[in-house]
């Protein structure tokens, strides 16, 4: 056989087998997020004041900006109110994104545990009225368990919306607001799937496993919270009015629709969302990698501190993804914790780890509330300075 023989066997070959693998790999899609999937994903939010949670949930969808605005967060910690509203004029993030800001522990705890962030804006793209209905599961177990009250802190209120009965949280002041924090292991009562335990965070002078449920000090919001949730409707909705004072726009309506440009290149999971938002964009391992690299280095960057580099590169979007940004996407499987089954991780969302460390932690939980009277929150630190509220 010449060689001119031997390529067009080569060549046919090619044709034949690696054209339909590609093809076969084109049309393998991810399945959509299990209800526990979901659940363990909301976990960390779900006993967040409404307002905030419509806004996290919008601006999980854009993971790259969050690296962004958490950097530029860390190296700015005194910019606040009023400043800090002018200061976001002068960044190209999502409002949403922009409005984090207000709430250095939630853009913190975005930033540390990226992976988790990015299924979370992937789920609430793809189903948004199954995270909305786990938000509510997830709360009326808390309510069940005399672990969701009202209080000097936040008002718990239930109404019907249509058909559901909703649980509402708004802050009981509502220019300053209260950033719970809890062990999701033992304010929901047992979790119920150990095959995915529930991600939680702990801010800077919290330590795992001590915090049952306690109050970060009280933010003083202006008009960063615009955001609301139609509980009854499944879907996140925009008070105009506070969002145009804050971004200074005059946008007329209260629709949120998400806007595919401040992706800045990230992946969407599946092929629905890709077709509705990404322009016949096509997943891709090295794309994924190269995301996750510039995460991480945008992170340690934040660890060391770097503030006068931040300065000099002109805030966020310098190698993190900020607005030049030439990532291809998130991974649809990227290797976090709640993949493996909540292998621990340090950082944010930490994952509680194996159904065994689950349970655990649940009877540990159930016996501090014996012991203390039931429902009371335990280690929040004390008053306002200190970090947490009884």
């Amino acid at each position: 056989m010449n060689s001119m023989s031997r390529w067009m066997v080569a060549w046919l070959f090619a044709a034949l087998v690696i054209v339909p693998v590609g093809r076969a790999q084109d049309a393998a899609q991810p399945a959509p997020f299990k209800k526990e999937e979901i659940e363990q994903l909301v976990a960390p939010i779900a006993l967040y004041p409404d307002a905030l949670v419509a806004q996290i949930l919008m601006a999980s969808t854009y993971p790259l900006e969050v690296v962004s605005a958490a950097r530029w967060s860390k190296a700015n910690p005194n910019v606040k109110d009023k400043a800090l509203e002018d200061a976001m004029q002068q960044q190209t993030w999502d409002p949403s994104v922009k409005s984090l800001t207000a709430f250095p522990s939630v853009i913190a705890m975005l930033n540390d545990k990226l992976d988790m962030t990015q299924k979370l804006g992937d789920a609430f793209l793809g189903q948004q009225k199954e995270v909305m209905a786990a938000i509510q599961e997830l709360r009326a177990k808390a309510d069940k368990a005399g672990n969701l009250k009202s209080s000097k802190e936040q008002t718990v209120t239930t109404e019907q919306q249509g058909s559901t009965t909703v649980i509402k949280i708004e802050p009981a002041d509502p220019q300053v607001v209260y950033v719970p924090t809890y062990n999701p292991t033992v304010v929901y009562g047992p979790w119920p799937y150990p095959a995915y335990p529930p991600y939680y965070y702990y801010p800077p002078g919290y330590s795992a496993g001590s915090v049952f449920f306690a109050f970060t000090i009280g933010v003083v919001v202006g008009n960063a919270m615009w955001g609301g949730c139609h509980w009854g409707g499944g879907n996140v909705y925009i008070n105009h009015n506070t969002y145009n004072n804050f971004n200074k726009t005059d946008i007329k309506t209260g629709d949120w629709q998400h806007k595919p440009e401040h992706r800045k290149g990230a992946q969407y999971r599946d092929q629905a969302s890709q077709q509705k938002f990404g322009g016949g964009q096509r997943p891709g391992v090295d794309s994924r990698e190269q995301f996750r690299g510039r995460a991480e280095e945008g992170r340690q960057d934040i660890a060391r501190g770097d503030a006068d580099s931040f300065k000099r590169d002109g805030g966020a979007g310098d190698r993190a993804g900020g607005a030049g940004d030439r990532s291809a996407g998130v991974g649809d499987r990227s290797a976090g914790a709640a993949d493996r089954g909540g292998s621990r991780q340090a950082g944010g969302f930490d994952g509680i780890g194996s159904g065994g460390q689950t349970r655990a932690q649940s009877d540990r939980g159930a016996s501090s509330r014996a012991s203390a009277g039931g429902g009371a929150r335990a280690g929040g630190g004390g008053g306002r300075g200190g970090g947490g509220r009884r």
